[in-house]
């Protein structure tokens, strides 16, 4: 059975531990519409890889991030694939030897059904700085708009915004 870690916000921690992880529910996207479920990463032997998400996670607004992890069958089938990129439907198995062979940032795994409350084995605290913003490897590409709607309340914004609006900044 792979473990996979879901990184949830720490106001939240109680509540999961006792109900389980929800399905997300979308309106006016049908249930059967793929993907849609609960996002997860495998754990592999790299921490960087299985917590990649984290700072991005913590830009949507909690301070505080836990990872929730959690056990689930290896023959379940779930969507992965890389961010921004069309998902495959392949087992929770697969997805978990996928990540551990490409180890690359941006890899996501959908899970499209809820999670008991006894699938999940751990609540742990985790360091806040590990992973990538705005999209892997953002730092090597630069800052790719900076507009008022794009840099509206992100750290650094404001000297980003008057950097793009004097032209010393390129966007890409």
């Amino acid at each position: 059975m792979p473990t996979f870690v879901h990184i949830a916000d720490e106001r939240d921690a109680t509540a999961i531990r006792r109900t389980g992880l929800k399905l997300p529910r979308y309106p006016g996207l049908p249930p059967s519409d793929p993907p849609h479920g609960v996002f997860a990463m495998p754990v592999v032997p790299s921490f960087v890889m299985t917590h990649q998400w984290l700072r991005e996670l913590k830009r949507r607004g909690h301070r505080t991030a836990v990872g929730i992890y959690l056990k689930l069958p290896a023959d379940d089938e779930v969507w992965a694939g890389l961010y921004n990129e069309p998902k495959r439907r392949m087992t929770a198995a697969e997805a978990t030897s996928v990540l551990r062979g490409m180890q690359v940032f941006g890899f996501e795994v959908i899970i499209p059904r809820s999670i008991p409350a006894g699938s999940i084995t751990a609540v742990r605290q985790l360091p806040q700085t590990i992973g990538w913003r705005y999209f892997p490897n953002a730092h090597e590409r630069g800052i790719f708009c900076g507009c008022d709607s794009c840099m509206r309340g992100e750290i650094r914004g404001r000297k980003i915004r008057d950097r793009y609006e004097a032209g010393a900044l390129k966007s890409r």
